[in-house]
């Protein structure tokens, strides 16, 4: 299946005391490009759900929010950790028997001091199976999102692929006629060279001939890529980057075709076939 890089999932878990908030978003990139927003109290987080994301995901600019929300209405207990306090009275008194004038700490200062205070909140192991868990559902909504978005974008190239083949198809009756045109404009020219013994605009007209008579090698080749356009998009999976290659060659056999067609109806089908492959384009740069 084909899948779109542009996605969206927003996801929640009760845990009692709190309630978790995980939201992805996804845009196309050219290599997959993780950007995390998480709340300090869930910093641990992010490489597990880095880890997570990488696996499924290969392309795309992902941007993950992790939040949580305390469910209580009572305010938490706040608990000091005694045995650091102990340690951090004894170390000022070690300061100070060196230092006398050195000022003590202050109530503020050994608030602020770091694993100083505890509460009765869940830690971070607590919530991890929780937090884990939802952000495996979140990608599943998240890949089911591009999933959905992928299928979108491949009908819209297959319906050009579609049109593109009936140009291809208009094209091809076109080309003895242009042949056999182009013979006759060829002779009258080459007969006033003759005329004149004019020997360099013979081999220039001869070398133009050999360059623009024939286009058959063109929409041969446009009909082939549009073959393994089909073929990549039948086979799913990991397929932006091949189908933009794709889009480069048919391209260049279209601007081929154009600049070697000297018929109205030849230059009016090339420029139709770029227009399809620009729309084509467009949405291929969203598959992942």
């Amino acid at each position: 299946m084909i899948h779109s890089m542009t996605g969206f999932a927003s996801h929640s878990r009760d845990l009692g005391p709190v309630t978790l908030y995980l939201e992805l978003r996804s845009v196309n990139s050219r290599y997959l490009d993780l950007g995390f927003r998480i709340v300090e109290d869930l910093r641990q987080a992010e490489p597990q759900l880095r880890e997570l994301i990488g696996a499924r995901l290969k392309r795309g600019k992902v941007e993950c929010r992790l939040n949580l929300q305390h469910n209580d209405a009572a305010p938490r207990e706040l608990s000091l950790n005694h045995g650091l306090l102990a340690q951090l009275g004894r170390a000022q008194r070690n300061v100070r028997e060196h230092l006398p004038e050195a000022a003590a700490l202050s109530v503020n200062d050994v608030l602020r001091w770091p694993g100083m205070l505890d509460d009765d909140g869940l830690r971070y192991e607590q919530m991890q199976a929780g937090l884990l868990e939802l952000a495996r559902e979140a990608l599943d909504e998240l890949v089911a999102s591009r999933s959905r978005e992928g299928a979108k974008l491949a009908e819209v190239v297959r319906e050009r692929v579609s049109r593109m083949r009936g140009l291809v198809s208009r094209a091809e009756p076109l080309v003895p006629a242009q042949v056999s045109d182009y013979q006759e404009r060829l002779a009258g020219r080459l007969r006033e060279a003759v005329a004149t013994m004019d020997e360099e605009r013979i081999r220039q007209e001869v070398a133009v001939f050999a360059q623009r008579v024939d286009v058959a090698e063109e929409l041969a080749r446009l009909a082939t890529h549009l073959d393994e356009v089909e073929r990549i998009l039948g086979a799913g999976g990991i397929a932006g980057k091949r189908l933009d290659f794709l889009m480069q060659e048919l391209n260049r056999e279209a601007n081929t075709l154009g600049s070697k067609s000297f018929s109205a109806d030849l230059t009016s089908i090339a420029v139709e076939l770029k227009l399809y492959i620009e729309q084509m384009r467009e949405q291929v740069q969203n598959i992942e």
